[in-house]
């Protein structure tokens, strides 16, 4: 069974959706324990890091989410759950998040090329390296994105990909071990998406 996280974020039906199209057995995961007897674990996100993170403490996923990474469960992370996986983000005036990634999230600034924050559309990804999640997909392919902030991951070797905007380049794609997690969101990003969700379903967590 793949656990979807459930911390009273949006866009949670949509990825359940997007599984359920693919023959995936999905849940929502809204306790400890729902996470920790989970064979794969989703952790995906739209919302604002202060609220997501509150929610995760309240729920006791917190402690749970680091063991299933540490125990090397095949983990995606999508958008927000992407982001909270770092150290910390600027969002809602500094949020503490979970820190299994070393780094932060910094906000978008209106460049002079006009970009408007948020990050809303498709966008190219380019790949630093091969990764099973992502087989058979091309180098500079589009995913659909909506976000106002950005990861700034502190180990090198974190980074997958990576996709330009607003005058950054930013790491649309981190990978370490069993972890992977995404910028963009896969189940909004049609064939391609659906071949992502597909890829991380058969995944063993290594590479």
């Amino acid at each position: 069974m793949i656990a979807i996280v459930d911390y009273r974020a949006g866009n949670l039906t949509s990825v359940q959706l997007a599984l359920a199209a693919l023959g995936a057995p999905a849940g929502l995961a809204v306790s400890a324990e729902d996470v920790l007897r989970a064979e794969r674990v989703v952790f995906p996100g739209v919302g604002a890091a202060g609220a997501a993170m509150r929610n995760l403490e309240e729920r006791g996923l917190v402690v749970a989410l680091r063991a299933v990474v540490a125990r090397g469960t095949p983990f995606l992370g999508i958008c927000l759950g992407m982001q909270i996986l770092f150290e910390r983000s600027e969002e809602d005036g500094g949020t503490v998040t979970l820190g299994v990634l070393r780094g932060r999230v910094a906000r978008f600034e209106p460049g002079p090329s006009g970009d408007k924050v948020p990050h809303m559309g498709w966008n190219q990804v380019r790949f630093r390296r091969a990764h099973p999640v992502f087989a058979g997909i091309e180098d500079e392919s589009e995913f659909y994105f909506v976000h106002s902030y950005y990861a700034l991951p502190a180990v090198p070797d974190d980074v997958l990909a990576t996709t330009a905007y607003a005058g950054v380049t930013f790491a649309s794609v981190v990978a370490r071990a069993n972890l992977v997690a995404t910028q963009f969101h896969p189940e909004k990003s049609g064939r391609l998406g659906l071949r992502v969700l597909e890829n991380f379903c058969r995944w063993d967590g290594t590479c």
